[in-house]
């Protein structure tokens, strides 16, 4: 596989527009991270507000990260262990501070599971709470009452062009201490120098050794042009800027289309080859499937031969304690299903077309049964597949023939 980590962006991203991750997206990326490619989010939020959506992903058990504040830190998704961390000076704070009161913006940061805002009377500040399940705690003048060194702070706003006065100004006065920029119309960061998506990016992919051009970034905001620029490949979703689109590798469809499955599938899949797979790898990825969870396991793969083996317990049994018939085709296109993708080329699908069955004897509970398929027929539209499956004895129990499709992807 050449690509060995994906880093994600969430808003507008990872997630389409009700804040939820879609069905199709959640398989994706939990198959690809089944096959090796650990995901790393990379988001403007903080730490607390992304750590659902790591669970949710699964991403603690395939060696996930997070990148939180639009870079201010490194989390390891497993352990919640910091691996990375930049603050700023509080003694900028009341500097800050008196700028964005001098111009009467709200302003706020974050810490652990709070939010603390001059004012609640501002509904940027509010949805942002609500959005990172943060409580929101009002001090009208953080810079007396802050006691810790934030990430970052952000001054909210819907006069954009008042905004962009400040940024200006801001760059202008606090170069080289800290960086300002928009992350949203409504949103003014102040982050500590140095700091964005693409430099945190860089120093976890120097932990793990894993080059940039292993790396697939996805993103649809400003702040993500700089991971795009330096992955191995980046994507842009449907709904970015045109800035963004134009730093990008390839655009895929929107957040709310299923982008970021749609390009993955298309990507990360074109690049598969199961001879390149080891059994290993296709049995943890078969987990949660109906092969995982029949208890079938390949025991060898190859060109035109493939062979699993499947328990006759609760799972694949009659209630007398046979070998269930349905079971036993199961295991059978599941044999046939591998080897054609095994001789397919990469721009081509297979599709189950016709099962034909002769069960011969029984296999009883305890027993555990053998399939050996083989091609029969490779054909430029179809194949045809044998596949016997015996009891641990080497008793006959069935003889199957499966046809499958070959169809070119759309």
């Amino acid at each position: 596989m050449k690509y060995k980590l994906l880093a994600l962006d969430v808003d507008g991203t990872l997630l389409n527009s009700d804040n939820q991750i879609s069905e199709r997206t959640l398989a994706t990326l939990i198959k690809i991270q089944q096959m090796g490619i650990r995901i790393v989010l990379a988001s403007g939020r903080p730490t607390y507000g992304l750590l659902p959506l790591a669970k949710q992903l699964g991403m603690g058990s395939y060696g996930g990260y997070i990148i939180s504040y639009n870079g201010g830190q490194i989390i390891n998704a497993n352990n919640g262990e910091i691996l990375f961390e930049r603050r700023i000076n509080p003694e900028m704070l009341p500097f800050i501070e008196k700028k964005a009161d001098k111009g009467g913006f709200p302003m706020f940061t974050y810490h652990d599971d709070e939010l603390i805002a001059n004012t609640a009377d501002n509904v940027h500040i509010i949805k942002e709470a609500e959005l990172n399940n943060l409580k929101l705690i009002v001090e009208p003048e953080l810079s007396i009452t802050i006691d810790f060194a934030p990430c970052k702070c952000v001054i909210a706003s819907d006069d954009e062009e008042a905004l962009k006065d400040l940024e200006e100004h801001w760059k202008k006065r606090l170069s080289g201490s800290m960086d300002v920029y928009r992350s949203e119309k409504f949103f003014l960061e102040v982050v500590p120098c140095g700091i964005d998506k693409a430099t945190t990016l860089a120093a976890l992919l120097e932990i793990l050794s894993i080059p940039n051009s292993e790396v697939i970034a996805i993103g649809d905001g400003v702040c993500d042009v700089s991971m795009i620029q330096s992955a191995g490949l980046g994507i842009a979703m449907k709904n970015a800027q045109h800035s963004v689109k134009a730093c990008a590798d390839h655009v895929t469809e929107s957040n709310d289309d299923d982008g970021v499955a749609i390009i993955l599938d298309k990507v990360i899949e074109s690049q598969l080859h199961p001879l390149d797979v080891s059994i290993e790898e296709l049995n943890r990825g078969a987990a949660n499937t109906l092969v995982g969870n029949l208890g079938i396991r390949y025991t060898h793969i190859s060109e035109g031969r493939v062979e699993a083996t499947m328990p006759v317990d609760n799972r694949t049994r009659q209630p007398f304690g046979v070998l269930h018939g349905g079971a036993t085709l199961a295991l059978a296109e599941t044999i046939a299903g591998m080897g054609s993708l095994l001789i397919c080329k990469t721009d081509e699908i297979v599709a189950g077309m016709q099962v034909s069955g002769n069960h011969i004897s029984a296999a009883h509970e305890g027993d555990t049964v053998r399939a050996i398929g083989t091609i029969i027929h490779r054909g430029r539209s179809t194949h045809v597949w044998n596949i016997d499956i015996y009891t641990s004895t080497a008793k006959l129990v069935s003889t199957i023939r499966i046809v499958n499709s070959i169809l070119d992807k759309e």
